[in-house]
């Protein structure tokens, strides 16, 4: 494999949770707990005001189609209606905040759910739906966040960037413009910003500071980007010839190229990233007839033979391979076989198309036909856990609270 490293100083962490309002000091956590202590009180660890910790995840689906939206809160079952967009082309997420796009621009909803992660420590926590605002004339069609800014990147390759202060404190949001990101996608990582097919030239990644002036241009380049995620060893983005991951550490990145191995079609590369967040096991598809298997902590791709499909997702560490038939059947797949294991009717034929989300757990699949959505319990043979019915066809959905 080849490897590429950049040598960059930086003081991110705590300057960037200072910055959105979640650093606080560490010390052994209670139980569930108001964030309501006033001034004159000693704060709890992990206090953020008007927000409630939890013990556990605050799992949250937001879901949109045809001028309106909602957002189901998996925990209590509730549902919350929020100001939905005509036109909804997209929906995306950067954990917390939920970007609607439609025939105006984007709308920002506050789910009101988030997960701050300590590295030896987590906190969770769930506050009120809230509308956050609009951006008129941008579409969300990539969407990544830290702690200090969130970067919306438009279908035509525009990035804006958003303070999470700002969002935090229910401000409309109005972002500012990157410049020189060239039109690949942006992703926050480690104080910085990482700019696929950036201007510095052809297949470059570069690493821009946080006004968008270029720092270093890292030396394995990725040719024709298409895809992107971020995992816990870093931030993956698609190749022409494979992945290329680049990762941080004490202020040195690190570029390294996983090769598919054998050669691929363009038709077939992995460009659109399916995972559990937090996971180091991404899917996407691979051509009409396949889904591609990518191991990030083993730095290996796996081709599954599943037939046409819609959707798929995985929960990875040693969960299924989960996909969504254009018969609309839910199947799983053992990835290291490639065998199917478990096979459900469950969309009807020909309907809208429906995404996989997953977590520890369950998935979740839309049924926009049936105005529905689908709880599985996809460790016990794919059982239907809970049925979710709705007032509105949700053509679009993503999971926030992770």
């Amino acid at each position: 494999m080849n490897l590429g490293k950049t040598r960059i100083t930086t003081a991110l962490s705590c300057a960037a949770l200072a910055g959105s309002g979640l650093l606080v000091g560490c010390q052994n956590e209670g139980e569930a707990r108001p964030a309501t202590a006033s001034s004159s009180e000693a704060r709890p660890h992990g206090h953020v005001e008007g927000a409630e910790e939890a013990a556990e995840q605050q799992l949250r689906l937001v879901l949109a189609g045809a001028g309106a939206a909602g957002v189901l809160d998996l925990t209590t079952g509730e549902i919350t209606s929020v100001k939905g967009s005509d036109g909804v082309t997209g929906l995306r997420t950067d954990g917390r905040f939920a970007y609607v796009s439609g025939s105006e621009g984007t709308r920002v909803i506050d789910t009101g759910s988030w997960t701050v992660d300590h590295g030896d420590h987590t906190h969770y926590y769930r506050a009120a739906v809230r509308d956050a605002g609009s951006v008129a004339g941008h579409d969300a069609a990539r969407v990544h966040g830290d702690p200090a800014v969130t970067a919306v990147t438009s279908s035509q390759g525009s990035t804006r960037l958003f303070d999470r202060q700002e969002l935090e404190g229910g401000a409309a949001p109005r972002g500012r413009a990157l410049t020189g990101a060239g039109g690949g996608p942006v992703v926050p990582y480690a104080g910085h910003l990482l700019a696929a097919g950036a201007e510095a030239g052809e297949g470059a990644v570069e690493v821009l500071d946080r006004s968008g002036s270029p720092v270093a241009s890292l030396e394995e380049p990725c040719a024709q980007a298409r895809g992107e995620a971020v995992t816990r060893r870093g931030v993956v983005f698609g190749c022409a010839d494979g992945a290329l991951l680049v990762s941080e550490e004490s202020g040195e990145f690190r570029a390294e190229k996983i090769p598919y191995g054998t050669a691929v079609d363009a038709s077939e590369r992995a460009a659109d990233f399916r995972h559990r967040a937090g996971s180091t096991t991404l899917v996407a598809p691979a051509g009409e007839e396949a889904v591609w298997v990518l191991d990030v902590a083993d730095r290996s791709w796996t081709r599954v033979e599943t037939g046409p499909v819609t959707a798929a997702n995985t929960a990875g560490e040693g969960a299924p391979l989960l996909t969504l038939g254009e018969d609309g059947a839910l199947s799983a797949f053992d990835i290291t076989t490639g065998k199917r294991t478990a096979h459900k009717e469950l969309l009807a034929e020909g309907g809208a198309p429906a995404v996989i989300e997953v977590d520890t757990t369950r998935a979740y699949v839309n049924d926009a036909a049936a105005r529905k959505v689908y709880e599985i319990d996809y460790n016990d043979r794919l059982r239907l856990a809970r049925t979710f019915p709705l007032d509105f066809a949700p053509t679009h959905m993503v999971e926030t609270g992770r």
